[in-house]
């Protein structure tokens, strides 16, 4: 389904026209309609004709004046539409940024929303927003001059993991820092240069749609649980962000009434069983100071605890994963975040709890792992940023 643009509900005149094809021609090599390859190799004339369905004369013309431009390069083929297309790095760079609890990653990218050098690093949970902001910027610096970019950066995408309501970041206790900042506002001024926001979830969501394990599925939903849990929604094949931004916060429903209490101040989230804090502090008598990956560890050696632990939040997982698969029918459910790294040891359990929960029209959804790992949330930060990055003629 193609994005809506003005142009394509009022055409209004010829130029106007022109450019509603021009973009529908562009959001194709983007990924932002089906049919570009899994292995981001570039589309021939006569399959952006097929996939827009604009006539391949329309295309051709179309490619010319782009190419005219510079936004996009050509490599010959066999004939004229066997002429392969793609967008040209000298279109323009943007860039993404991914705060997490304990790490900042900050990445470039190409207009096709490509990742092209990245960089990540531990940063101190109590920073504050100014402090991230400043590191973040300087990273993107030096991501710069090490990749030989001189041009300015286009546009920013930026990933933080709370609640982002018109750019202001709600109460989040995994960025105390950040909380009632207008993150847009703080960044752009940082930054000098447009700086767009979304949940992390929502990020990593976005980049499995487009790059990832969600690829060939119009409805998807991501979970992420790290320091928290969040999920991200792709509903024919559009990130669903809510009436004010705030869907996709899984983690805050409520199992059990009287259970311990959340962060949030309510009782029995799910965050309270299946966070990978919740994780460390049940097994923190028997692994004091363990990381996550050392409880995975010790969970394929064998240690009963540590099995146990990750099949209980499993099956919690799946508590949720069906309200969620009950409400919206997706094609696939993704797990993602620091406990996905736990695999087979956490999803079976999901996977059971998915079952015991789910009506049965649903309660066969594939759950798997998302492929992109720690750099989803950084991948569809710079896919946000392409996206509002326009590009024709």
């Amino acid at each position: 389904m193609p994005p809506e643009t003005p142009a394509a509900h009022h055409p209004g005149s010829t130029s106007s026209l022109r450019t509603a094809n021009q973009l529908r021609v562009v959001d194709v090599l983007r990924g932002r309609i089906g049919g570009v390859p899994a292995d981001g190799a570039p589309l021939t004339q006569a399959e952006l004709a097929r996939i827009t369905g604009l006539a391949p004369a329309t295309v051709s013309n179309i490619v010319r004046d782009l190419a005219g431009a510079g936004l996009v390069s050509t490599e010959p083929g066999s004939g004229r539409r066997g002429t392969t297309i793609r967008i040209a790095r000298a279109a323009g760079v943007v860039a993404g940024v991914d705060f997490g609890h304990s790490h900042l990653s900050v990445g470039l990218g190409d207009l096709a929303g490509n990742v092209i050098a990245e960089r990540r690093q531990p940063l101190d949970p109590a920073h504050t927003h100014d402090e991230g902001l400043t590191l973040a910027r300087s990273l993107m610096t030096e991501l710069c001059e090490e990749a030989g970019i001189d041009e300015p950066v286009r546009n920013i995408g930026m990933g933080l993991p709370a609640p982002i309501v018109a750019g202001l970041v709600r109460s989040s206790a995994i960025l105390p820092g950040w909380v009632g900042v207008n993150a847009r506002e703080v960044a752009t001024a940082v930054f000098d240069r447009p700086v767009h926001i979304e949940n992390d979830a929502n990020l990593a969501a976005l980049a499995e749609h487009r790059q990832g394990a969600a690829r060939d599925h119009a409805t998807s939903v991501l979970i992420k649980i790290s320091s928290g849990v969040g999920a991200g929604v792709i509903l024919e094949d559009r990130l669903f962000r809510g009436s004010s931004g705030s869907a996709g916060e899984i983690g805050h429903l409520t199992l059990d009434a009287q259970g311990p209490v959340c962060r949030c101040g309510s009782r029995g989230c799910l965050e309270a069983y299946a966070s990978v804090g919740a994780v460390q502090d049940l097994l923190v008598g028997q692994f004091p100071d363990a990381s996550i990956d050392d409880i995975i560890a010790a969970a394929r050696e064998g240690n009963v605890s540590a099995l146990r632990t990750f099949e209980d939040a499993g099956l919690h997982v799946g508590w949720g994963v069906a309200s969620v698969v009950n409400l919206l029918n997706p094609d696939i459910v993704l797990i993602g975040g620091d406990m996905a790294r736990a695999g087979d040891l956490l999803l079976d359990s999901v996977r059971v709890g998915l079952r015991r929960h789910a009506l049965d029209t649903a309660a066969s959804t594939p759950v798997e792992a998302g492929v992109l790992g720690e750099r989803a949330s950084l991948v569809g930060a710079v896919l946000l940023a392409s996206d509002r990055t326009e590009l024709h003629v």
